[in-house]
Parts: structure tokens; sequence; C-alpha cells
């Protein structure tokens, strides 16, 4: 059921995003009365599992999933379709259109990612409002679960307040500034100090494969005391957080795991919150530093709020509070991108081996069903990445044609049809390597991992 609920989404994220990406070529190209010859959701080589012709336009669904196209007459493209190309220029094709025109024809795609991820957020912060964490709530400090993070400075208990010079106001922006951070500034006991992390610090966390990184500390809580434990008549209760072990305090789960070490093979008064009220039991810990409990370290906001260990703060927004905000996190979401970009095409640093594919898309969907998630947490998101990735100045992209566009509107010379062939089969190798190498990575941490 987990599959079936994970590939649901993303196919039909992908899907959608693709859909409209070439929606975005197709109207502009109509507008400018420029005969589009195919629409399709994934690619028919060799054959459809749908096509269906209206007016001058073949609109069908391939059986590869590995994108969508429009194909457009009198342009050089993926199609490599060079018997066209040899025959005389129509008024209909995409070759005799001005050069503003063919621009924003080529743009119209990624233009409709940005838009359609504005959109979403606005949408999102108008339905949902914000949930916020301000940093200065975090009073005993964050969970560093990363032995590379420890390693650098980093400790359980720091707070980050900063990173390269940008302060932090809000726990959702810690994890993904940390990682692509070099100047940590953390508050430890009171006082300010700056950590610096080893340019390879992604190619460590990455070649350690560990799974946690930077997380909030959570409350102990009981979930089952099995009937093989050796605490099964010790009182204990589903939903009992463990606040102390003897005179340990552990109002956290990494300090329950420090206690256990401490006191393994001993028997100990443990301090139990419940109904927020405490009460001591006594507990057996084994000689390897084990309850013998089923528990969970996670709680919802609205429990954790209840216990005071974190005061979230909820944001409203009316309509047009929205819009701004909805820009903003847009303009958030681009610029984490591109610096994601910057560190995977810098041999240095080592991102590049945390690249992924189809398999790490269909790994951030949740096992469970929730538009908010859906939407605000993950699509809007590859709607930017898309475009991003469109930008790029690859022959086989979008960014490609944009380049040799703006070469042609500056210097006054199109570039020979010959050319942009040889350019566009050059994009194409290039663009299947990149596919190759990131659905490679997934294969490899599928096996080694």
């Amino acid at each position: 059921m987990e599959f079936v609920i994970k590939i649901s989404q993303f196919l039909l994220s992908l899907s959608l995003l693709i859909v409209l990406h070439e929606l975005g070529h197709f109207i502009p190209a109509k507008l400018f009365k420029t005969r589009v010859e195919k629409f399709y959701l994934f690619f028919d080589v060799k054959f459809s599992l749908f096509k269906k012709k209206i007016g001058d336009t073949v609109y069908g669904i391939g059986w590869l999933p590995l994108g969508g196209y429009v194909k457009i007459s009198g342009m050089i493209d993926e199609s490599m379709d060079t018997e066209q190309m040899a025959k005389e220029p129509q008024p209909w094709e995409f070759r005799s259109k001005p050069a503003w025109q063919r621009l924003i024809i080529m743009l119209g795609g990624v233009t409709v990612n940005f838009v359609l991820a504005v959109v979403i957020y606005i949408g999102m912060s108008y339905f949902y409002g914000d949930k916020i964490l301000p940093v200065q709530n975090i009073q005993d400090g964050l969970l560093v679960q990363s032995s590379v993070a420890n390693n650098a400075g980093l400790l359980t208990g720091d707070n980050v307040i900063a990173v390269d010079g940008t302060k932090i106001d809000d726990y959702s922006q810690i994890s993904e500034k940390v990682l692509f951070g070099k100047e940590i500034t953390i508050e430890r006991n009171g006082q300010e100090k700056t950590i610096t992390f080893p340019e390879d610090f992604l190619a460590q966390l990455i070649d350690s494969k560990e799974k946690g990184f930077i997380n909030l500390r959570m409350p102990f809580v009981v979930v089952e005391v099995p009937d093989t434990s050796a605490n099964k008549g010790s009182g204990l209760k589903k939903g009992d957080i463990i606040v102390g072990l003897n005179d340990y305090k552990t109002k956290y789960v990494d300090q329950v795991t420090t206690g256990l070490d401490k006191f393994k093979g001993q028997q100990v008064s443990a301090t139990i919150l419940r109904d927020n009220k405490e009460t001591t039991l006594p507990l057996n810990i084994s000689s390897d530093g084990k309850l013998g409990l089923v528990y969970a370290p996670q709680s919802t906001y609205a429990t954790l709020e209840a216990l005071n260990y974190y005061k979230f703060q909820t944001k409203e927004y009316s309509f047009l509070e929205a819009i701004p905000v909805g820009l903003e996190k847009t303009g958030d979401k681009i610029s984490s991108y591109i610096t994601q970009f910057k560190a995977i095409f810098t041999p240095s640093t080592g991102a590049y081996k945390g690249v992924g594919g189809f398999k790490a898309i269909y790994d951030i969907f949740p096992s469970f069903w929730s538009w908010q998630v859906f939407w605000g947490g993950i699509t809007a998101f590859l709607s930017i990445m898309l475009g991003v990735l469109n930008l790029l100045p690859i022959p086989a992209l979008d960014g490609g044609h944009v380049m040799f566009l703006l070469y042609e509107m500056i210097s006054g010379r199109k570039p020979g049809d010959k050319f942009m062939e040889y350019a566009q089969m050059v994009g194409f190798f290039l663009l299947i390597a990149l596919v190759l190498f990131a659905n490679g990575n997934d294969i490899y941490k599928a096996i080694f991992d």
C-alpha cells in the first residue's frame, strides 16, 4: 500500500509538471501561429500508449516516463528532423518567426514552472498559513546525529543562529542552510562560537552513509511494553515519558540513551511524566543498555507545546498577504537550488556524490497522502527544480536554445542549421550522460548503502 501511495504521488506530480511545462511552449507557439506537430506526456519511442490528432497537432502519451515534449515545426530539437529542415522555410515554422517570438516560445516552459511555484506557495500560505519554530524558542539546542558534523565541531545541544553571516530565524531553515554552509555560528552554553566546515564536508557526509543530520531533540515517549520485556510489570504505560534515571535528567531521547549506557546492568528509579504529573517507577536496564521498550522519539507540534518542550508560532495570511509570502518563498527556493547546483559543479565539495535521479525524487514523497505536503512541500519545489534545470545552457534543453537566440539577437547573426544540429547532438549526449549519472547514483546507493 505504501508503494501505491508513493508512486501515485510521484506520477501525478511529474505528469502535472511536464504537461504544464510543455503547455508553456505550446500556448505562445499557437499565439504566434507556429505549427505544433506533437504534444506528448512521456516519450513515444517506437509507439504510443495513446494518441489523437486534433487539427495540426497529435496529442499523446508515450510509454517512456522520462519527460515530455512538444514538436514544433521548423525547430531543431530532440527529434532531429533533418528532412524537414532541408526544405524551404514555411511561414508557420519556428525558424521563420522573429527572434523575439522564438525566445518567448522557448522561455514559456520555465516561466510556467516558476509561476506555478508562486501560485502553489500563495495558495498554501493562504489556506494553511505557516507553522514556525523560532530559533530563540529552542531552549536546549538541537540534536546533531551526524558524526561528520560532530567532528567538524557541531554538537548536540548547540543552537544554530547564523550560516555564512546570514541570521537564521526559523528552525525549518537550519538543515538546508547548514548543509551547504561554510561558517556556522552557534550558541553553546550561552556563548557564541563560529565553526568552519571543511570544503569536502558534503562528501564526508555522503560517504558516512549516516541517515540523521540535524533534528529537534524529542522526548522519550513509551509506545509499548512488550510481554517479553524485563519491565513488563513495572507500571509503565503507553504515553509515559521518561524524564529521569536516578538523579540523571533525561528530558530528551539522546539523554535517555546516555543514561542507559551510564546505568546499564542496573535497576534504576525512573522519573516518569504522565498526564503532566511526575511519578517514579523502578526500571531494569539490561547489560547492553536497553529497556526492552518500544518508544517514539517524535511527537506532534501540539504535544510538544503542551509538554512545554517547544513553543511554535502560527502565521495566518489573508489572500493579499499571501501573495508577497508566496513570491518570497519561491525566491528563497530558487536561490537555495542554485546554491546546491554550484556545490554539485564544484568537484572539491563532493556534492556530486549526492545527485539522484528518479528514485531520489520518488523517495521524497511520504508514505501517506497529504495535499499540503504534495503541493507545498514537494510539487512546488519540483517545479522550481524543473525550471532551473531547463535553463542550463545545454543545447538539448530550453536554456541552450535561449543561449543561441540571445546570441542571434545581440550579434544579428543566426547560427546555421548544421551548427544547430551538431550542437543539439552534443547537448543530447550531455543530457543522457547526466541522466545516466544521476540514476546510476540511485542504483549504486540501493545496492551498497
